[in-house]
C-alpha cells in the first residue's frame, strides 16, 4: 500500500500537538484546523465553499444512498487506517447495488489530545482513498470530545450514488443453479485487525484487503448484467453474508469448502486464534451470486481486475434446505454454516 502520510502535503504548522477541546468550539481554533488541515487534503469546489450542506447536481434515475460508521481498533492496521476503510467501506456499500459512487459526506468525532500528526495521517489516507475510487467529499463535520469519551477518533460517513437504468440487484432475485462468486481470499481484514490487537507476528505480515470495489463492480456489470445479488462480506463474514441472501431469497446454498480461497497466514492465524475464517470480515472483497449461464464470464472479467484475480465459484444456490446454508467439506462430508451468535472480533471497523 501507498504511504499517503509521506507523498500527501506537508503537516501544517499547528499552535497545538494535539487536538484540544477548543478545536470543536467553532472558534479560532476549529477554523484553524478546518483550514489547516482538512481543506489542504480533502478540498474541492463544492467543500471549500464550507456551507453546512451540499448542492449537488446528480443525474436522473435511481440514487443509492448509504450510511456508515467507523470505530475500528487499532486505529492504524498493517494495510491502512481508519481514514480509508471509511472511505472504502462506504464506496462499497454503494456500489453493491451496481450504483457508480458519486460523493460522500464524512464526519469526525475526536477524543481530546488525539495527535495531529495522526490526524494529518488519516485524513491523508481518506483523501488518497477517495481519488482511488473517483468519489467526491462535498460536506462533513468535526466534533471534538472530553478525553476518554471516545477512543482517539470515529468517523462517520453517507455515500449517494447512481444506479444504471438496466441493474436490479437484489437477494430476493436468487434462484437454483445460480453460482456463488468471492472475488478473492477471506477473512484478511479481521485476521489483520486481531494479529495487530494481540500483537501476533506470523512468517508472512497479514494485511487488510481495504480496498475500494466501485471499478471491479464496473467491470463485472461490462460483463454481464445478470447479477442476482452482490454484497461485500464485512461484520459476520461470508457465513453471515450467505445466510442473509438465503433467507432474504428463501433458498438453499451449499459451498465447497476446498474451493474457498485463504492465505496460508491467515489460516494459520485462524487456527491459533480457534475462529472460523468464514466469519471474519473482508473490506475489499465482495460476494456475487450470478445466473448459471453468465457465471463463467463474470468469473472471467473479475480475473482480469486487480481486486478480482484470486475470484472463484465456491458454491451453488439450491432448493435443499430453503434458508439455510451448508457447506461439503474435503472429507465428503456436510455441515450447516448458520449464523454467529456474537461477535468473534468486536470493532474490526
Amino acid at each position: 500500500m501507498v504511504d499517503t502520510f509521506s507523498r500527501s502535503c506537508p503537516m501544517p504548522i499547528m499552535e497545538h500537538d494535539t487536538i484540544q477541546l477548543a478545536h470543536g468550539s467553532g472558534g479560532k481554533l476549529s477554523a484553524d484546523l478546518i483550514s489547516g488541515l482538512f481543506l489542504p487534503l480533502l478540498g474541492n469546489d463544492i467543500l471549500n465553499l464550507l456551507e453546512d450542506q451540499a448542492i449537488l447536481q446528480v443525474p436522473e434515475g435511481r440514487l443509492a444512498f448509504t450510511t456508515d460508521s467507523f470505530v475500528v481498533d487499532p486505529i492504524f492496521f498493517p494495510g491502512g487506517n481508519i481514514g480509508d476503510l471509511a472511505i472504502n467501506g462506504t464506496v462499497n456499500d454503494i456500489c453493491m447495488s451496481g450504483a457508480q459512487p458519486l460523493c460522500l459526506s464524512a464526519a469526525f468525532i475526536i477524543e481530546e489530545g488525539l495527535a495531529i500528526k495522526d490526524l494529518h495521517r488519516i485524513i491523508s489516507a481518506m483523501a488518497e482513498a477517495a481519488e482511488q475510487a473517483q468519489v467526491t467529499i462535498v460536506t462533513g463535520d468535526t466534533k471534538v470530545v472530553d478525553k476518554g469519551s471516545c477512543d482517539k477518533i470515529f468517523i462517520n460517513t453517507t455515500g449517494i450514488g447512481c444506479v444504471p437504468a438496466d441493474v436490479t440487484i437484489s437477494a430476493g432475485s436468487i434462484r437454483a443453479g445460480d453460482k456463488i462468486i468471492i472475488s478473492g481470499t477471506v477473512a484478511d481484514h479481521g485476521m489483520a485487525i486481531m494479529t495487530s490487537r494481540e500483537n501476533l507476528s506470523f512468517e508472512t505480515r497479514i494485511t487488510s484487503d481495504s480496498a475500494a470495489l466501485n471499478s471491479l463492480v464496473a467491470r463485472m456489470l461490462e460483463a454481464s448484467t445478470a447479477i442476482r445479488a452482490m454484497r461485500d462480506p464485512t461484520r459476520g463474514g461470508v457465513a453471515t453474508t450467505l445466510n442473509e441472501f438465503a433467507r432474504s431469497s428463501q433458498i438453499g446454498i451449499t459451498l465447497f469448502a476446498e474451493q474457498i480461497p485463504l492465505l496460508p497466514e491467515v489460516r494459520g492465524a485462524c487456527e491459533i486464534l480457534g475462529i472460523d475464517p468464514l466469519y471474519v470480515a473482508n473490506e475489499g472483497k465482495l460476494i456475487t451470486i450470478a445466473a448459471p449461464g453468465e457465471a463463467e464470464k463474470i468469473l472471467g472479467a473479475m480475473r482480469q481486475h486487480p481486486l478480482g484475480r484470486q475470484a472463484a465459484i465456491i458454491g451453488e444456490a439450491v432448493s435443499d434446505h430453503p434458508g439455510m446454508v451448508t457447506m461439503e467439506t474435503g472429507l465428503g462430508g456436510s455441515r450447516i454454516v448458520d449464523m454467529p451468535v456474537g461477535e468473534q472480533l468486536p470493532r474490526i471497523c
